[in-house]
């Protein structure tokens, strides 16, 4: 049965207004993945979408009617609000809405968890990354990545205690990259986040919504290389999962 959703998220940041525009805008590798946006009201967006609002520094909205590749859900609106902060920096507010027409609270459970994450990994971006580009790479476990503690296996394979929470410095060793100092900047039963000093590292609990595990990074490393970094992971996740 066909129902509306509606999922907001709202934070401050020191970044300004301008920064947080750049990061929603031309800057989406470096937190979420890449996305373009064609720079006008009626302009083209991602996914087969249409811009509804285009306003530097303020507000970007983008709205797709028939969502590619996703049966499950038919409109799909992003919006982003943008204010300066008094003293400094911003305000920002996203509301993720749309129409699940299957599964729905599924469907909205996973959704509202990943929105959480994605707007998480912004503001670390924002925090600790702001105007730099990011070489984005991503991969996906193998079947057996979708067993109920699946996630859990990611998280031993990587040397994180079980209890390792948000905050815990590690060390870890990262495939393509070797032994490095690490903050885990996320972690609950869905989702973790490391953090280096040049990359972002999200794994993805997507066991948990009949999928499997997945990772994606985020680096602003000099040198950075997409395909050698998706293809180290991809061999990580077969091996772990093997």
């Amino acid at each position: 049965m066909s129902k509306e959703f509606e999922i907001v998220r709202e934070f401050e940041t020191d970044a300004s207004p301008e920064e947080v525009w750049q990061a929603v805008t031309t800057g989406t590798a470096a937190w979420l993945w890449p996305m373009e946006y064609e720079p006008r009201e009626g302009g083209a967006a991602p996914f087969g979408g249409t811009i509804t609002a285009w306003e530097p520094g303020k507000r970007l909205t983008a709205r797709v009617e028939d969502v590619d590749g996703i049966p499950q859900q038919t409109r799909n609106q992003l919006d982003h609000v943008i204010e300066p902060r008094e003293g400094g920096g911003s305000w920002v507010r996203y509301v993720h809405s749309g129409i699940f027409v299957d599964d729905w609270d599924n469907q909205y459970d996973g959704a509202a968890r990943h929105n959480t994450f994605y707007i998480h990994t912004l503001g670390q971006y924002l925090r600790h990354f702001t105007g730099r580009a990011a070489v984005f790479s991503a991969a996906d476990g193998p079947a057996a990545a979708g067993a109920p503690d699946a996630l859990d296996t990611a998280g031993r394979a990587l040397g994180l205690a079980d209890d390792a929470p948000a905050g815990t410095a590690v060390r870890v060793d990262l495939p393509g990259v070797g032994p490095v100092d690490a903050v885990v900047d996320y972690r609950d039963p869905y989702f973790i986040g490391l953090r280096t000093d040049t990359a972002m590292y999200r794994f993805f609990g997507r066991n948990h919504f009949g999928a499997t595990v997945g990772v994606s990074v985020h680096d602003f490393a000099a040198g950075a290389d997409a395909e050698r970094t998706g293809q180290a992971w991809q061999s990580w996740l077969d091996g772990v999962y093997a």
